[in-house]
């Protein structure tokens, strides 16, 4: 059934949960319901602070089938994030109580309930609000008052729904739901009716449910599922990785000190002045071991080799947010076998020339070498006839 919204109604409802994680920033959201995982890619791409991301559906080859879109992308690699995240789907039904849901922060259940028998809806309230306890809950479900206003639409919206409520039914289920559990409701929605039949409502309605206590399972740690079948888990690579971080720091760092050294050789070439060379800067962390910002210094050249101070790479922006302070980067520089510093630990030493111009050096060398051999060879003459004849005698 096509609706006449524009973003469509299902873009709208994601957009709602995406920015009630962006005003209160749940570090657990689990997500039931969640069949082709599009509420959970939009979710894992804005994070806004999300440590744990899980997905709950009853049909496990729709899980199969789309479950390799949640996986980490290339970029998430180069550039990983400041935060942890931890993806995780499961098969299941919400009517089960299973240990590994408890603990949450942000339940939603984004067009899920208008799927269950009403029988089961009772069970549905148990789970969510009792069991599992969360610290939000957000329920959208069509509303049936503006079901005359869809064109062409026949009973109810989708073939699959069990029931659609107006929204006094919906409004008196969340409210049994407050009274029995302890949690307070506020009604909104998206997809609005223009003129006067704005009067019949959203045509989604939603309920934001807020937990009035505190709950000690939002900290203890977390159970092995029991009920559920895990089907797809995956780490996000994050900087509260110890060798995530070194990694990423020192890449940035040799990153910017071969951006220094190229920029320095270039000017050194178009001054003909090669063999300009600074002295040695003991100094440097005069001001910065103590976090501030170290006194400049340029790079410079001894023999073969390039001196870039550090002093120029904690000029770089993203180096800073990585580091804290220049105390900081050089113990973790002087950790790193791939970094060549000077003794104090003031200077990163850089080859004057690339790997590539050496090769290609000792190839001409190899091959001038090969030529002069063949010069030498080329220059004796053959007399077989004298040569056999030292052999007569014998």
């Amino acid at each position: 059934m096509t609706t006449p919204f524009s973003p469509p109604l299902y873009m709208q409802r994601y957009q709602f949960v995406i920015d009630y994680v962006k005003t209160y920033r749940p570090k657990k959201v689990i997500d039931f319901g969640c069949a082709e995982c599009c509420l959970l890619k939009k979710l894992k791409f804005h994070r806004n602070g999300i440590q744990l991301l899980v997905g709950v559906d009853i049909n496990s080859v729709v899980l199969l089938k789309r479950m390799h879109t949640l996986a980490p992308l290339i970029s998430d690699y180069l550039q990983p994030s400041d935060g942890p995240l931890t993806i995780e789907l499961y098969q299941g039904s919400v009517t089960e109580r299973e240990p590994c849901t408890r603990g949450f922060d942000l339940v939603t259940c984004v067009e899920l309930i208008e799927h269950l028998e009403l029988v089961e809806v009772a069970s549905f309230s148990e789970v969510v609000f009792g069991y599992m306890s969360p610290g939000a809950v957000i329920v959208s479900t069509p509303n049936a008052e503006f079901n005359p206003l869809l064109p062409g639409l026949r009973g109810f919206r989708n073939y699959d729904h069990k029931f659609e409520w107006t929204r006094a039914e919906f409004e008196s289920w969340a409210h049994k739901v407050c009274r029995d559990y302890g949690y307070s409701v506020h009604f909104t929605g998206v997809g609005e009716a223009v003129g006067h039949w704005r009067e019949v409502g959203f045509c989604t309605q939603i309920a934001v449910f807020q937990r009035n206590f505190h709950d000690s399972m939002s900290n203890a740690e977390r159970l092995e599922p029991s009920v559920y079948r895990l089907m797809y888990k995956v780490v996000y690579p994050s900087l509260s990785d110890n060798n995530i971080y070194q990694r990423t720091l020192v890449n940035e760092v040799l990153y910017e000190a071969q951006h220094l050294r190229q920029e320095w050789l270039s000017r050194m070439d178009s001054s003909n002045n090669a063999h300009f060379c600074a002295p040695p800067l003991m100094h440097l962390f005069q001001h910065g071991a103590e976090g501030g910002t170290p006194d400049w210094q340029p790079v410079y050249q001894q023999g073969g080799t390039i001196c870039v101070p550090l002093a120029c790479v904690w000029s770089s922006p993203r180096v800073r947010v990585l580091c804290g302070s220049v105390q900081r980067l050089r113990e973790e520089l002087l950790e790193d076998e791939r970094v060549r510093m000077s003794a104090d630990g003031t200077v990163l030493n850089l080859p004057a020339a690339d790997a590539e111009e050496a090769e290609e050096k000792e190839e001409v060398e190899e091959e001038e070498d090969v030529k002069a051999v063949s010069v030498v060879a080329n220059s004796v003459e053959e007399d077989w006839d004298r040569e056999l004849g030292c052999y007569g005698n014998i």
